[in-house]
């Protein structure tokens, strides 16, 4: 039974099953060594007290899938939506675009299938890391659009339909990166700027996002904040002093508020880290 800091982990996301008193960790766990590159399955990992873990279990094999991705399988998370289990996760393949594609289960650690044949993502954008919001009943898809097709990365949201199988409408821009007053130039790289990880979660009557780019080398955690998904977005910078990111806020059996991201953002050496807020 592995211990929490014996898995190497990206962007862990916490699932808390207060029925049945356990946790699901679901993340970026087919890692190549050294690499950020991943091969094509997404595993959750179960555990009662957020140190010790089972051995995991695949929930998308890759291999056993027909569909059009074969590799880089990133950041999964599970939501609970109409009463079944929906996979956001993002993937790809030589010739396309990355995308994030929605896949769904009965239980959270099932095997989960795709929702349909293509990505919810528009299939000549580079996108990852989409997540799944709510608003007065309507759901969306908030995902990044990568700076390496925009270079100053974006964060983007559509509509989906009631049942996620389908995009409703066009996506619309809620902000680029550069305009987070703590977000500086990646990699050396002028003008270019990173969006990373969207969660989204409401505080003190506000929609919040927790995200993640990067300041002067620094992997960052960064808080944006509206009054609903369509209306203007204000950067409240980064509140963590920490290098680490690609968070995501949940309630432990307990009743306290915790954030779950991956620290630090070294390959090889990425480990789930949980901290009360």
């Amino acid at each position: 039974m592995p211990n929490i800091n014996d898995i190497r982990i990206r962007d862990p996301f916490i699932l808390t099953d207060k029925e049945n008193g356990c946790y699901y960790m679901y993340g970026t766990t087919a890692l190549e060594n050294g690499s950020l590159a991943a091969r094509n399955t997404f595993t959750v990992y179960k555990s009662y007290d957020l140190v010790n873990f089972d051995d995991g279990k695949i929930i998308v094999d890759g291999d056993k899938l027909d569909f059009w991705a074969d590799r880089d399988f990133w950041a999964p998370e599970v939501h609970i939506y109409n009463g079944k289990y929906y996979l956001f996760g993002s993937c790809n393949a030589e010739g396309k675009c990355r995308a994030t594609q929605i896949y769904v289960c009965d239980t959270p650690d099932g095997e989960f299938v795709p929702l349909s044949a293509e990505a919810r993502t528009p299939e000549d954008w580079i996108c990852l890391d989409g997540t799944l919001y709510v608003e007065n009943g309507t759901p969306y898809m908030v995902f990044s659009r990568e700076w390496i097709q925009v270079l100053d990365g974006e964060m983007w949201a559509v509509e989906l339909s009631s049942d996620l199988s389908k995009r409703v409408g066009e996506p619309f821009k809620l902000f680029s990166a550069s305009e987070a007053k703590d977000v500086t130039e990646f990699g050396g790289i002028k003008g270019a700027y990173i969006t990373d990880g969207p969660f989204m979660y409401h505080e003190n009557g506000k929609l919040r996002m927790m995200w993640s780019s990067f300041n002067e080398g620094r992997y960052v955690v960064l808080i944006a904040e509206s009054d609903s998904i369509k209306g203007e977005w204000t950067h409240l910078g980064s509140q963590f002093d920490f290098c680490g990111g690609h968070g995501m806020i949940f309630t432990d059996l307990s009743g306290k508020r915790m954030m779950s991201l991956h620290s630090p953002n070294t390959a090889d050496y990425e480990r789930a880290k949980f901290f009360e807020i």
